[in-house]
């Protein structure tokens, strides 16, 4: 399938270092983006599907790094079925498994981890729920565990380790399985801050110092934050990337956000949700965090949108996340709210207010194209210009 939007008001990168591109067009083909900015006369008339984004502003779909899925598009923590196919609603085109800690009876002996984090992994390689991709199969580290086991599941495609929720005494004992897991080419990440689930414990910047892990998971509290003095530490004497969630603490988050600012290392803050936890089930929980960052702390909207896209590819390694030719073809549409108060996407971000999506396309499939049933309608309407296949992709029913 090849798919162009066009008539785009502004392009929003998901690249930190040049957030806002030149532009109107993209054109993808075959699940990915050919070109950005844009594009002949011809080359849009060869599309198979042209959306008209009447003005709204392009950004990459949201990679939500910070999901508990189990198996299937269900959540036994909320007992929902359907709540990824929900979050593409919201913008979000990716999930990065936090760990299936809430798969019911979860095992703790090495074997089991091993297995229900391999289960995972296969069972979403080909399963989309609602045109997400969910990169699934985080091994959580339990005593027993060696090298030999990272290793081997490490050939086998797994790439994920998650410390925090295992049966350590000490927190600091994560650190020879982390460093091993790194040595095996794997991304690794820690919980921080106090205990969220029974069994589980603390874990504060001291101890992370010493685990030195890819990610501190919800650096700003899942949903307790360290202790203050914590997070000076973790920016200065860490390179990890500092990961804010919607479930954790709004007051610590602004300030991991402005210290990192300060340093000039906004390329290592990272926005996820942390849901579906206690906290509920969140669509447009990272909107509300870029929002939060934006209206109450300052930062530009289109730096959080690079948080919640191109940081998080870069830090996890996916081929999503940008907006640039051989990127996957992840691309929202985003406007400001009608009847609100702001004119466009990101003087609503400003504001305080979440966007309103007009369309979504991941893996280059529009998925829909008018109103998401998550937001309030958009001021412009985009809508399909041409279409050679049998879908129209409309969404105006919701």
């Amino acid at each position: 399938m090849k798919v162009a939007i066009t008539n785009i008001g502004r392009i929003l990168s998901g690249d930190i270092a040049a957030p806002v591109g030149t532009g109107d067009t993209i054109v993808m083909q075959d699940g990915l983006i050919t070109a950005v900015g844009t594009a002949s006369a011809a080359e849009v008339e060869g599309c198979d599907v042209i959306i008209d984004a009447d003005g709204m502003m392009a950004c990459p779909g949201l990679i939500d790094s910070h999901v508990h899925i189990t198996f299937g598009d269900y959540t036994p923590r909320q007992k929902t079925v359907g709540f990824l196919e929900s979050y593409v609603h919201g913008g979000v085109t990716t999930a990065i498994s936090a760990s299936e800690v809430h798969v019911p009876g979860r095992p703790k002996d090495p074997a089991g981890v091993k297995a229900l984090a391999l289960a995972a992994m296969k069972c979403f390689e080909t399963f989309r729920p609602g045109g997400m991709r969910v990169w699934a199969g985080s091994l959580i580290l339990e005593p027993g565990l060696t090298e030999a086991d990272l290793a081997e599941v490490a050939a086998q495609g797994l790439w994920m380790v998650k410390a925090g929720f295992g049966a350590f005494g000490d927190p600091s004992e994560y650190a020879p399985l982390v460093q091993a897991a790194r040595r095996h080419g794997m991304i690794a990440m820690v919980h921080t801050g106090g205990s969220s689930i029974p069994g589980s414990g603390g874990i504060w910047a001291e101890h992370l110092l010493k685990i030195d892990p890819d990610v501190s998971y919800h650096v700003n509290g899942g949903p307790t934050a360290i202790p203050e003095a914590g997070f000076a530490r973790l920016v200065n004497e860490s390179g990890m990337a500092l990961q804010l969630c919607t479930a954790g603490n709004l007051r610590t988050a602004l300030l991991v956000t402005r210290l990192l600012a300060e340093k000039g290392e906004l390329p290592r803050l990272l926005i996820a949700t942390d849901t579906p936890t206690g906290s509920g089930i969140m669509p447009l929980g990272m909107w509300y965090t870029i929002s939060h960052l934006a209206a109450l702390g300052g930062l530009d909207p289109e730096l959080g949108i690079a948080a919640a896209t191109g940081n998080n590819a870069r830090v996890y390694r996916r081929n999503s996340g940008l907006l640039a030719p051989g990127r996957d073809g992840d691309v929202v549409l985003i406007d400001a709210c009608d009847g609100g108060s702001q004119s466009d996407a990101l003087s609503g971000l400003r504001n305080g207010d979440v966007p309103a999506i007009g369309a979504v396309v991941s893996g280059g499939v529009p998925r829909f194209v008018g109103r998401s049933r998550n937001t309030p309608a958009t001021i412009r309407k985009a809508r399909v210009a041409k279409s050679t296949l049998m879908q129209t992709f409309d969404a105006s029913a919701h």
